[in-house]
Protein backbone atom coordinates (compact mmCIF):
# COMPACT_ATOMS: atom_id res chain seq x y z
CA UNK A 1 0.00 0.00 0.00
CA UNK A 2 1.65 3.37 -0.78
CA UNK A 3 2.69 5.67 2.05
CA UNK A 4 0.81 8.42 0.24
CA UNK A 5 -2.78 9.63 0.31
CA UNK A 6 -4.32 9.54 -2.91
CA UNK A 7 -7.27 11.64 -4.13
CA UNK A 8 -10.61 10.18 -3.71
CA UNK A 9 -10.83 11.10 -7.70
CA UNK A 10 -8.42 8.49 -8.58
CA UNK A 11 -10.17 5.66 -7.26
CA UNK A 12 -12.47 3.32 -9.46
CA UNK A 13 -15.82 4.37 -9.08
CA UNK A 14 -16.66 0.40 -8.76
CA UNK A 15 -14.28 0.02 -6.09
CA UNK A 16 -16.25 2.77 -4.22
CA UNK A 17 -19.97 1.67 -4.67
CA UNK A 18 -18.97 -1.81 -3.77
CA UNK A 19 -17.65 -0.33 -0.95
CA UNK A 20 -20.88 1.84 -0.01
CA UNK A 21 -23.15 -1.17 -0.68
CA UNK A 22 -22.06 -3.26 2.51
CA UNK A 23 -23.01 0.01 4.71
CA UNK A 24 -26.43 0.77 6.03
CA UNK A 25 -25.81 5.12 5.42
CA UNK A 26 -23.83 5.90 2.66
CA UNK A 27 -22.84 9.67 4.14
CA UNK A 28 -23.53 11.76 7.57
CA UNK A 29 -27.12 12.00 8.81
CA UNK A 30 -29.50 10.27 11.18
CA UNK A 31 -33.30 9.61 11.30
CA UNK A 32 -33.12 12.14 13.54
CA UNK A 33 -32.01 14.91 11.40
CA UNK A 34 -34.12 13.92 8.33
CA UNK A 35 -37.21 14.32 10.87
CA UNK A 36 -35.55 17.62 12.05
CA UNK A 37 -34.86 18.73 8.29
CA UNK A 38 -38.66 17.88 7.14
CA UNK A 39 -40.08 19.85 9.95
CA UNK A 40 -39.60 22.96 7.93
CA UNK A 41 -41.58 22.27 4.84
CA UNK A 42 -45.21 22.45 5.08
CA UNK A 43 -47.56 22.07 2.65
CA UNK A 44 -47.72 17.85 2.03
CA UNK A 45 -50.52 15.78 1.38
CA UNK A 46 -51.48 12.53 -0.24
CA UNK A 47 -51.14 13.97 -3.79
CA UNK A 48 -47.11 14.77 -2.94
CA UNK A 49 -44.35 13.77 -4.68
CA UNK A 50 -41.32 13.91 -3.13
CA UNK A 51 -37.66 13.18 -5.03
CA UNK A 52 -34.61 11.98 -2.91
CA UNK A 53 -31.48 13.07 -5.21
CA UNK A 54 -28.55 10.53 -4.34
CA UNK A 55 -30.47 8.30 -2.54
CA UNK A 56 -28.16 5.52 -2.06
CA UNK A 57 -29.69 2.59 -0.45
CA UNK A 58 -32.51 4.74 0.66
CA UNK A 59 -31.93 4.93 4.07
CA UNK A 60 -33.07 8.53 4.73
CA UNK A 61 -35.94 8.27 2.40
CA UNK A 62 -37.51 5.58 4.09
CA UNK A 63 -37.49 8.13 7.12
CA UNK A 64 -38.73 10.68 4.97
CA UNK A 65 -41.60 8.20 3.64
CA UNK A 66 -42.58 6.91 7.46
CA UNK A 67 -42.99 10.80 8.18
CA UNK A 68 -44.52 12.77 5.01
CA UNK A 69 -47.73 11.90 2.95
CA UNK A 70 -47.27 11.09 -1.38
CA UNK A 71 -45.58 9.67 -3.46
CA UNK A 72 -41.27 9.31 -2.98
CA UNK A 73 -38.93 8.20 -5.52
CA UNK A 74 -35.36 7.99 -5.22
CA UNK A 75 -33.22 8.61 -7.55
CA UNK A 76 -29.68 7.52 -7.80
CA UNK A 77 -27.38 6.88 -10.83
CA UNK A 78 -25.69 3.09 -9.81
CA UNK A 79 -28.30 0.37 -9.91
CA UNK A 80 -26.81 -1.52 -7.28
CA UNK A 81 -27.96 1.36 -4.86
CA UNK A 82 -31.75 1.07 -6.10
CA UNK A 83 -31.84 -2.45 -5.99
CA UNK A 84 -30.85 -2.21 -2.08
CA UNK A 85 -33.43 0.90 -2.45
CA UNK A 86 -36.32 -1.07 -3.87
CA UNK A 87 -35.54 -4.37 -1.40
CA UNK A 88 -35.44 -1.38 1.59
CA UNK A 89 -38.80 -0.10 0.31
CA UNK A 90 -40.19 -3.76 0.43
CA UNK A 91 -39.27 -4.53 3.88
CA UNK A 92 -40.84 -1.83 5.06
CA UNK A 93 -44.08 -2.81 3.62
CA UNK A 94 -43.62 0.84 1.60
CA UNK A 95 -43.46 -0.38 -1.84
CA UNK A 96 -46.91 0.76 -3.10
CA UNK A 97 -45.75 4.82 -2.49
CA UNK A 98 -41.85 4.78 -2.91
CA UNK A 99 -39.68 3.85 -5.91
CA UNK A 100 -35.95 3.70 -6.48
CA UNK A 101 -35.40 4.59 -10.13
CA UNK A 102 -31.99 4.48 -12.01
CA UNK A 103 -30.95 8.23 -13.49
CA UNK A 104 -28.74 11.22 -13.20
CA UNK A 105 -29.75 14.03 -10.62
CA UNK A 106 -28.39 16.62 -13.69
CA UNK A 107 -30.29 15.24 -16.38
CA UNK A 108 -33.88 15.02 -15.35
CA UNK A 109 -37.08 13.97 -16.88
CA UNK A 110 -39.74 15.10 -14.72
CA UNK A 111 -42.04 17.79 -15.83
CA UNK A 112 -41.15 20.86 -15.26
CA UNK A 113 -43.64 22.34 -11.98
CA UNK A 114 -44.75 19.13 -11.16
CA UNK A 115 -42.68 18.34 -7.66
CA UNK A 116 -43.81 19.34 -4.34
CA UNK A 117 -39.91 18.12 -2.23
CA UNK A 118 -36.74 17.66 -3.32
CA UNK A 119 -34.18 16.01 -0.85
CA UNK A 120 -30.85 15.49 -1.25
CA UNK A 121 -28.35 14.20 1.62
CA UNK A 122 -25.00 14.38 1.45
CA UNK A 123 -25.05 14.50 -2.09
CA UNK A 124 -25.52 17.90 -4.18
CA UNK A 125 -22.06 17.68 -4.43
CA UNK A 126 -22.18 15.32 -7.53
CA UNK A 127 -23.59 18.27 -9.55
CA UNK A 128 -22.54 21.42 -7.34
CA UNK A 129 -24.69 23.08 -4.57
CA UNK A 130 -25.18 26.36 -7.03
CA UNK A 131 -25.32 24.49 -10.41
CA UNK A 132 -28.39 21.76 -8.36
CA UNK A 133 -30.41 24.37 -6.93
CA UNK A 134 -30.66 26.57 -9.67
CA UNK A 135 -31.16 23.19 -12.19
CA UNK A 136 -33.73 21.61 -10.13
CA UNK A 137 -36.02 24.71 -8.82
CA UNK A 138 -37.77 24.34 -12.70
CA UNK A 139 -39.21 21.12 -11.18
CA UNK A 140 -40.43 22.48 -8.13
CA UNK A 141 -44.01 23.86 -8.19
CA UNK A 142 -44.72 27.05 -6.92
CA UNK A 143 -43.85 27.23 -3.12
CA UNK A 144 -42.32 23.51 -3.11
CA UNK A 145 -39.26 22.58 -0.95
CA UNK A 146 -35.75 22.03 -1.72
CA UNK A 147 -33.67 20.66 1.57
CA UNK A 148 -30.49 19.56 1.26
CA UNK A 149 -27.15 18.79 3.51
CA UNK A 150 -24.05 19.91 2.28
CA UNK A 151 -20.39 20.34 3.18
CA UNK A 152 -19.65 23.57 5.38
CA UNK A 153 -17.29 25.78 7.20
CA UNK A 154 -17.32 26.11 10.56
CA UNK A 155 -15.20 29.04 10.80
CA UNK A 156 -14.04 31.71 8.11
CA UNK A 157 -10.73 30.20 8.60
CA UNK A 158 -9.00 26.73 8.87
CA UNK A 159 -5.74 24.72 9.49
CA UNK A 160 -3.83 24.39 5.78
CA UNK A 161 -4.18 20.34 6.05
CA UNK A 162 -7.87 20.15 6.49
CA UNK A 163 -8.56 23.48 4.07
CA UNK A 164 -5.90 21.16 1.64
CA UNK A 165 -8.15 18.19 1.71
CA UNK A 166 -11.42 19.70 0.85
CA UNK A 167 -10.01 22.25 -1.88
CA UNK A 168 -8.95 18.65 -3.33
CA UNK A 169 -12.43 16.55 -2.57
CA UNK A 170 -14.86 19.66 -2.89
CA UNK A 171 -13.80 22.58 -3.42
CA UNK A 172 -17.36 24.61 -3.56
CA UNK A 173 -17.21 23.83 0.16
CA UNK A 174 -18.39 27.11 2.03
CA UNK A 175 -19.44 28.77 5.08
CA UNK A 176 -22.86 28.69 6.11
CA UNK A 177 -24.52 32.64 5.57
CA UNK A 178 -22.55 31.81 1.76
CA UNK A 179 -24.18 28.89 0.86
CA UNK A 180 -27.61 30.81 2.30
CA UNK A 181 -26.63 33.43 -0.07
CA UNK A 182 -26.41 31.16 -2.96
CA UNK A 183 -29.63 29.60 -1.93
CA UNK A 184 -31.48 32.86 -2.35
CA UNK A 185 -29.66 34.31 -5.55
CA UNK A 186 -30.55 30.86 -6.95
CA UNK A 187 -34.80 31.61 -6.73
CA UNK A 188 -35.55 30.17 -2.85
CA UNK A 189 -36.34 31.90 -0.27
CA UNK A 190 -33.79 30.59 2.56
CA UNK A 191 -36.19 28.91 5.04
CA UNK A 192 -33.82 27.31 7.54
CA UNK A 193 -30.14 26.02 8.23
CA UNK A 194 -28.47 23.96 10.79
CA UNK A 195 -25.20 22.09 11.61
CA UNK A 196 -25.59 18.02 11.69
CA UNK A 197 -24.11 17.34 15.30
CA UNK A 198 -21.50 14.90 15.42
CA UNK A 199 -22.87 12.04 16.22
CA UNK A 200 -24.43 12.04 12.58
CA UNK A 201 -20.60 11.63 11.51
CA UNK A 202 -19.18 9.33 14.41
CA UNK A 203 -22.26 6.86 15.69
CA UNK A 204 -24.48 6.82 11.86
CA UNK A 205 -21.28 6.80 9.71
CA UNK A 206 -17.58 6.43 10.21
CA UNK A 207 -18.66 3.78 13.59
CA UNK A 208 -20.51 1.52 11.53
CA UNK A 209 -17.71 1.13 8.41
CA UNK A 210 -14.95 -0.14 10.72
CA UNK A 211 -16.14 -3.25 10.45
CA UNK A 212 -17.20 -2.78 6.86
CA UNK A 213 -13.76 -1.93 6.01
CA UNK A 214 -12.01 -4.96 7.99
CA UNK A 215 -14.38 -7.69 5.76
CA UNK A 216 -13.83 -5.57 2.68
CA UNK A 217 -9.97 -5.77 3.20
CA UNK A 218 -10.96 -9.83 3.26
CA UNK A 219 -12.93 -9.64 0.58
CA UNK A 220 -9.80 -7.72 -1.52
CA UNK A 221 -6.72 -8.94 0.12
CA UNK A 222 -3.86 -7.93 -1.92
CA UNK A 223 -5.68 -6.01 -4.20
CA UNK A 224 -3.12 -2.52 -3.81
CA UNK A 225 -6.68 -0.37 -5.49
CA UNK A 226 -9.05 -1.74 -2.97
CA UNK A 227 -6.29 -1.27 -0.22
CA UNK A 228 -5.48 2.37 -0.67
CA UNK A 229 -9.43 3.16 -1.03
CA UNK A 230 -9.45 2.34 2.71
CA UNK A 231 -6.83 3.74 3.73
CA UNK A 232 -8.37 6.60 2.33
CA UNK A 233 -11.46 6.65 3.91
CA UNK A 234 -9.75 5.99 7.27
CA UNK A 235 -7.32 9.20 6.39
CA UNK A 236 -10.67 11.08 6.09
CA UNK A 237 -11.96 9.78 9.57
CA UNK A 238 -9.07 11.02 10.87
CA UNK A 239 -9.03 14.45 9.48
CA UNK A 240 -12.60 14.46 10.81
CA UNK A 241 -11.37 13.72 14.74
CA UNK A 242 -8.82 15.96 14.33
CA UNK A 243 -11.09 18.86 12.86
CA UNK A 244 -14.36 18.28 12.70
CA UNK A 245 -14.22 21.74 15.35
CA UNK A 246 -14.22 23.47 11.55
CA UNK A 247 -16.47 21.66 9.44
CA UNK A 248 -19.13 19.38 8.90
CA UNK A 249 -21.95 19.42 7.19
CA UNK A 250 -25.39 21.69 7.42
CA UNK A 251 -29.11 21.08 6.53
CA UNK A 252 -30.10 24.41 3.67
CA UNK A 253 -33.97 24.12 3.41
CA UNK A 254 -35.39 26.42 0.60
CA UNK A 255 -38.49 27.28 -0.53
CA UNK A 256 -39.33 28.32 -4.03
CA UNK A 257 -40.16 31.80 -4.78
Amino acid sequence: MSDNIKSIHEFDVNLIVEYYTTVKRQGPGSPEITKKALSFVDGLTESSHIVDFGCGAGVQTMVLAQNAPGKVTGIDLFPQFVDLFNANANDLNLQDRVKGEQGSMDDLHFQEESLDLIWCEGAIYNIGFEKGLKYWQRFLKPGGYVAVSEATWFTDERPAEIQDFWMDAYPEIDTLPNKMAQMQSAGYLPIAAFMLPENCWIEHFYEPQVQAQEDYLKKHAGNNAAEDFIKNQQHETDLYYKYKQFYGYAFYIGKKL
